[in-house]
């Protein structure tokens, strides 16, 4: 799909430090950036008392570990999920607790959340406290079951709510109904961390870490999964997430961190002490949800609580395998997918306001890839479903930005209460469950609603660019400023540019991406550059001698030489 290319107005930046280059005060302010944002210190953290339910989740978690009681975290099975138990039973460990577990539902057998199949699985194992993380605020049921036991729930989470909240013993997510804390864009790991971090606060009020000859653990330690986590997400890098990402990446870059994430970032050849943001996004995120998509997140939970390195480097191997076994399944169900499509004559010029995939024989864990890469593509709202367990099948949804996914669900839900089986998530992705047969039916009231609350100007794929960067703005250090001018990510965009180039050399590299070297308009200067999964019926183009391209900035390592290299996002002959 071709974008439309809008760039990013000037703006006033006077407000900013002076002390900032004049085309990073730019980029900051055109992103909303404060005075009170460039400060990435810890210091600047939202209050943990500002989050609803925070207090009588620590006290009841502080007593049970003063009453040595069995607690059980219940995660979930993506990278949130894996991450939020991870810093849980560390941080819960090195607090004191004795008698600490976690219990992941595999995908395939138990579905999303605290079930009651899962409450029955705890009970069995001795739970006296459960603490869901990454779920919970529409696990009604399984809450209920868990008191029907006398097992106390402490709820965790980020999702949103719905209109009946489970009657855990409590509830904290800053999502919830009258929850005063500021960043409702938070991760479930950051949640979790939040809670850590009270449940600290608690127990030193209590006298607990003298009584028991406990040094008090610093919870920043743990800043490196918590980043992950958040990243991994796609959440809103909000001022708060900014700062937590930053944090983590710090620990990183100095050689602090989980030796877990080191051998994850060994394995996809990202550098340590160069890492950023997006190198735990589309290179470790993937290969720790892995294991919840093809396998059991166990394995990802182990690695990120794993103490050597030498073990880790073989879980995070097998990791690797089961990215590479994903992404393999994707490709053929991508394949598959775009084919009934285009079956049904759908294409760039003939494109419906949301689009509903489903193919019975469809890998469940790889559902969310397929809807988010189509997404991508058409640039329309997509839900993809494979087949469950009972007649079900299980979808999972991906928007656009301007629709809110878990709302249009919620619509759906009022127009025919018995249609959807259960749903949960936020305003870019969801999940869902149906009967089979349904699936027509549910198709329908989809479009309905999608026709009566999307505008057409959604449905309007657009690039935002910071303009266009003179020749001797074209270094690396300008790359090398941006790259570590954030961390960037999901609604802090990482700065594009745009600009027009003449091609000097186009040719294809591993099957579908094109090199190319770009000379730049005044003819000063020559660029590397990169499309990535290029349209192979436009591209080479001999024809083509000028082009537009929109790009950011990178620094392309090869054989420890450094050179500036174009990300082409877009390109058109001119």
């Amino acid at each position: 799909m071709h974008y439309n290319v809008i760039r990013r107005p000037n703006v006033d930046d006077s407000h900013l430090p002076a002390t900032l280059p004049f085309l990073l005060k730019q980029l900051y302010a055109r992103r909303g950036v404060t005075v009170r944002d460039c400060n990435s210190s810890l210091a600047s953290l939202l209050r943990p008392d500002t989050m609803k339910g925070q207090q009588q989740a620590a006290t009841l978690i502080c007593d049970a570990i003063e009453s040595n009681k069995a607690i059980i975290i219940v995660g979930d099975f993506d990278a949130d999920g894996a991450t939020s138990t991870s810093i849980c039973l560390l941080a819960l460990k090195m607090m004191g607790a004795k008698r600490v577990s976690y219990l992941i539902p595999n995908r395939f057998d138990y579905g999303y959340g605290l079930s009651p199949e899962i409450v029955e699985i705890a009970a069995q194992q001795g739970a006296e406290l459960l603490i869901t993380v990454d779920n919970g605020i529409s696990s009604i049921t399984g809450v209920a079951a868990a008191n029907q036991l006398d097992i106390p729930v402490v709820v965790t989470d980020h999702h949103l709510a719905g209109d009946t909240l489970p009657e855990a013993a409590a509830i904290v997510n800053p999502n919830q109904p009258d929850c005063p804390f500021a960043s409702k864009a938070i991760a479930g790991v950051g949640v979790a961390f939040y809670l850590m971090s009270s449940i600290r606060a608690e127990l030193k009020r209590r006298n607990w870490f003298e009584s028991q000859h406990i040094i008090e653990p610093n919870l920043a330690i743990l800043l490196d999964i918590v980043a992950l986590g958040t990243v991994a997400d796609v959440v809103p890098l909000d001022s708060n997430n900014r700062i937590i990402v930053e944090a983590g990446l710090r620990r990183v870059r100095s050689g602090r961190c989980r030796v877990g994430i080191t051998a994850l970032l060994e394995i996809a050849k990202r550098n340590p002490q160069r890492v950023v943001a997006s190198d735990f996004g589309f290179a470790v995120g993937p290969r720790l949800n892995a294991a919840g998509r093809l396998d059991e997140m166990s394995l990802g939970v182990e690695l990120l609580l794993c103490e050597d390195i030498n073990k880790a480097r073989t879980m995070a191997a097998e990791l690797d395998g089961l990215n590479q076994e994903r992404r393999e399944i994707e490709a053929g169900m991508q394949h598959e997918a775009l084919a009934k499509l285009k079956q049904l004559n759908i294409n760039d010029d003939n494109l419906p306001q949301g689009l509903v995939v489903y193919q019975q024989d469809w890998h469940q864990g790889v559902i969310g890839i397929l809807a988010s890469r189509i997404k991508d593509k058409y640039h329309r709202p997509v839900i993809a479903f494979a087949q469950a367990e009972n007649g079900e099948i299980k979808g999972s949804a991906r928007s656009i930005k301007g629709v809110h996914m878990r709302d249009l669900l919620e619509k759906i839900n009022t127009l025919s209460p018995d249609l959807i089986i259960k749903f949960g998530g936020h305003a870019m992705a969801a999940g869902l469950s149906i009967k089979a047969e349904a699936i027509s039916k549910f198709e329908q009231l989809y479009h309905q609603v999608i026709a009566e609350t999307v505008t057409p100007e959604l449905l309007t794929g657009e690039l935002f660019s910071d303009g266009e960067l003179a020749a001797n703005q074209l270094e690396i250090e300008t790359a090398e400023m941006i790259r570590y001018a954030g961390p960037w990510g999901q609604e802090f965009e990482e700065p594009c540019f745009d600009g027009r180039f003449t091609i000097i050399q186009q040719r294809l590299v591993g099957e579908k991406h094109l090199k190319l070297v770009l000379e730049t308009e005044c003819g000063s200067k020559l660029i590397d550059a990169i499309a990535f999964n290029i349209d192979l019926k436009a591209w080479p183009n001999l024809q083509a001698k000028k082009v537009d391209v929109v790009y950011s900035l990178e620094i392309n390592e090869f054989r420890g030489n450094q050179s500036l290299q174009l990300m082409v996002k877009q390109i058109s002959a001119v």
